[in-house]
């Protein structure tokens, strides 16, 4: 499809291009945390309703809103029970419509966040399948016979600590759970469990999201023969994906996950998406070894994801201009004709403000660089406010993942605490009630109240990075070549059609320098402190000030 079309949600039109996506800024809103609409301390639909006025003035092309479907919540939604409805702590179907509705009269669209690789065990299906081995759904799961001595099939570990294989006494067998043991593993290689995921999809697309964030991508098929993982050399092990203290990093998960069969699910999944008009997914690629080669394998051409962001800049690994160099030269030689997604933060990972340890002008010099990136971005909620991981004490955690890893590994709570819309209101604004998770005190200096009144916060300039991104196509769509590291400064060159743009971002603490490249240049992007250059093509960079020209025809 290449004309634009116009998408239809109730009194609504709103023109869209079918490439939206290509460079596309989405903003990631965690829904329990974002705004309370009636005082029972838990984010829901109708709050995000009364905040998307905000979130379109940042100019974001797309939100992004993590599960709020019906669940037991022991993982926050990540466990679903039913697909094809909205838990009632987040409210009712209709006030989903309400967010379709708003956000697509504000000119945002609308993609959600599908779980298809694992169920809650509260799940009908899954209900269905434990009852006995003869069931219409005996095979929607993954389930295995023990060994002859009783221990699980195979040596497969779960990302939230110890096996990843549970027993069931009225089967007497094990059912695989990647995740916690309420998170049974759905079984894709059943064509029934495809299809009605599928239908899933459709269910949504019918309501008029615009597109998917595919949690867990690499996850939806696990071996067939059920084959050890073998052992992951220690000098090849990294805390991407699982902290250092979790087993998990010791295996090469080479046959629990990332298998070929996913391919061809991703295929049928692009052409029901293909069903409607300018729908665009994301996949998430949970790999610490192969995160880059999947990102290539499942956005190449036009028969599969649109994008996927793997961990490398989500990493706890400093990111430096040599960092970046690696990563983007990778993905050249891995998924150059695929398209990446980047984030620095996300509801899964330390918040980047202090996972790098980072000062606001850092921060300033990170937002215009994930800007002028090949790809498009991903933002938190809270990042463009330059907010910190929060401290939470272990008496108020409510992830299970920091309970079982307490103290060496604290969870994701720090991420998740409430966001921060006003300072002289309780809670921050967020809510009238008891908050799920305690709203952060440092946290209020940089409520959105507080930031919009000074003329250097954070958060205007995230907007005018973003509007630089939105309304120049060479660093929305454009090609990246040229990529160079001079000291601490990262440089490269975008190139869309006849148009060529040079960047260039000192990513340190102290001033760098470096040469222009040959040719006419006017600079662009001083709203966001661009420096220039002397006649003798020389740039002298403060810290993690950038450069940004246009070169002239």
């Amino acid at each position: 499809m290449n004309k634009a079309v116009e998408i239809q949600s109730p009194g609504v039109t709103l023109s869209v291009d079918p490439d939206w996506w290509r460079g596309a800024v989405i903003y990631q809103i965690y829904p329990r945390s974002y705004q309370d609409s009636n005082g029972d301390g838990i984010g829901d639909l109708l709050g995000i309703v009364d905040r998307l006025p905000y979130i379109a003035s940042l100019g974001v092309d797309a939100i992004w809103i993590s599960p709020f479907f019906t669940s037991p919540m022991l993982d926050f939604g990540y466990d679903v029970s039913d697909y094809c409805d909205v838990d009632p702590m987040f409210g009712v179907l209709a006030d989903f419509d309400a967010v379709i509705e708003t956000a697509h009269s504000l000119g945002v669209r609308v993609m959600i966040d599908l779980v298809l690789s694992h169920t809650s065990e509260k799940h009908a299906w899954f209900q269905e399948s434990k009852s006995d081995r003869t069931n219409d759904k005996a095979d929607w799961y993954v389930w295995a016979d023990p060994k002859p001595d009783g221990t699980p099939p195979n040596n497969w570990l779960s990302i939230f600590g110890g096996p990843a294989w549970h027993w069931n006494g009225r089967r007497e067998q094990y059912y695989l759970h990647n995740f916690l043991v309420e998170q049974p593993d759905l079984n894709l290689h059943s064509p029934a469990v495809q299809e009605e995921l599928l239908n899933v999809g459709r269910f949504w697309l019918d309501r008029g999201v615009d597109g998917f964030r595919l949690d867990t991508i690499n996850f939806y098929f696990a071996d067939k023969e059920l084959r050890d993982n073998p052992p992951l050399p220690v000098e090849d092990r990294n805390a991407s994906i699982a902290p250092s203290v979790n087993p998990y990093n010791h295996q090469l998960h080479l046959y629990s996950k990332n298998q070929p069969e996913n391919l061809d699910f991703l295929q049928k999944f692009r052409a029901m998406m293909d069903e409607y008009p300018a729908i665009a997914s994301v996949g998430e690629v949970g790999d610490a070894q192969l995160g880059l080669e999947l990102l290539g394998e499942y956005t190449a051409g036009d028969t599969m994801m649109q994008m996927c962001y793997a961990f490398e800049f989500l990493a706890p690994v400093k990111l430096t201009a040599a960092r970046v160099q690696e990563v983007m030269t990778k993905v050249d030689a891995v998924a150059a004709d695929g398209w990446a997604c980047w984030a620095f933060s996300n509801h899964d990972v330390v918040r980047h403000a202090s996972r790098w340890s980072l000062s606001t002008e850092a921060q300033r010099g990170l937002c215009t660089l994930l800007m002028t990136l090949r790809g498009s971005a991903c933002i938190y909620q809270g990042e463009e406010l330059g907010l910190s991981e929060a401290d939470v004490a272990f008496e108020d955690l409510q992830d299970p993942y920091g309970v079982e890893f307490w103290p060496e590994f604290k969870g994701r709570d720090g991420c998740r605490t409430p966001m921060v819309w006003n300072a002289e209101t309780a809670n921050g604004g967020f809510t009238n009630g008891t908050p799920w998770l305690p709203v952060s005190q440092d946290h209020l200096p940089n409520s959105v109240a507080e930031q919009e009144k000074r003329d250097d916060g954070l958060i205007h300039h995230y907007r005018k990075a973003i509007a630089l991104r939105r309304n120049t196509a060479c660093l929305a769509k454009g090609d990246m070549v040229d990529l160079t590291v001079s000291g601490d400064v990262l440089s490269f060159v975008r190139v869309y059609g006849e148009d060529q743009i040079f960047v260039a971002v000192n990513m340190s603490d102290t001033p760098g320098s470096i040469q222009m490249p040959n040719g006419t240049w006017t600079q662009l992007g001083t709203e966001l402190n661009s420096a220039g250059w002397a006649d003798d093509g020389s740039v002298e960079l403060g810290p993690w000030q950038p450069c940004i020209a246009l070169k002239s025809v």
